[in-house]
């Protein structure tokens, strides 16, 4: 069995436990800002997580739930404009919150990565969110910088996840087939989208993707572990291992 000559990492509740504590939060101060009725608790926050994209859970808001909008958004121009303001304002609100130091890694995160780093196997994202929440987030959590070779982001594809897009946009960049590499995601979404991309994937579920359907993952655990904190196991296979480390992602890969 041979190592994967690449991981590659979704963001948002992969990373980080970012989505409840970050995103969320974000969204409402910029609704505050701009002075909107509107507010996504915990749970609702929850339910929007099945649309890919911050601008695109806005439009699916304002669209299925009649949400009121200001008297000068009329034409779907109009509304586009309001969309991309109202998400620029919390994105600076969610890089607050990163700089305020309010969202750390998730357990094992760090060890995995150095561990792939110091054995050569390469590092890559493949994200939904726009390159500088992605950018943000890394430069913030992740001391040194240069960990990731290569970042695709929801803004750089025709199609966000569920589709390929952006984890095919990654293979591309890396200069590597689907083969080589291991997925590591979070949520159904971001499942289907590795696997539709033909990667092998693991699922380290949060708060929000706990209960999720991951078919065709290689692998389901609560979060990557630690030594002194070893993973829950909820599908696939792990031997003797306790917490996800190259070891146990080059079985993975040669399943």
């Amino acid at each position: 069995m041979i190592l994967p000559k690449a991981l590659i990492f979704d963001v948002d509740g992969t990373l980080a436990d970012n989505e409840r504590d970050g995103h969320r939060v974000a969204f409402n101060q910029a609704f505050d800002e701009m002075e909107l009725d509107w507010c996504w608790s915990e749970n609702f926050y929850g339910s929007l997580l099945k649309i890919g994209g911050g601008k695109e859970r806005i439009r699916y808001y304002i669209e299925s739930n009649g949400a009121t909008v200001p008297n000068w958004v009329g034409s779907e121009e109009q509304l586009s404009q309001f969309i991309t303001g109202l998400h620029r304002a919390k994105t600076a609100f969610y890089c607050e919150r990163l700089a305020q130091g309010l969202i750390p890694l998730r357990p094992g995160v760090l060890r995995l990565l150095t561990e792939a780093r110091a054995a050569g196997v390469r590092l890559a994202i493949a994200t939904t969110s726009a390159l500088p929440n992605a950018m943000a987030l890394v430069e913030q959590v992740l001391p040194d910088g240069d960990w990731f070779e290569v970042i695709a982001a929801g803004d750089m594809v025709p199609a966000k996840k569920p589709a390929p897009d952006v984890y095919c946009l990654a293979l591309e960049k890396l200069g590597l087939v689907a083969a080589d590499c291991v997925a590591i995601e979070d949520s159904p979404v971001g499942t289907r989208a590795a696997i539709a991309a033909g990667l092998k994937t693991v699922v380290t579920v949060n708060g929000y993707t706990a209960g999720g359907e991951f078919d065709g993952a290689s692998l389901v655990v609560n979060d990557l572990g630690e030594p002194e904190l070893p993973f829950t196991v909820l599908a696939g296979e792990v031997g003797e291992s306790r917490y996800v480390d190259l070891a146990l992602l080059r079985q993975v890969h040669s399943g």
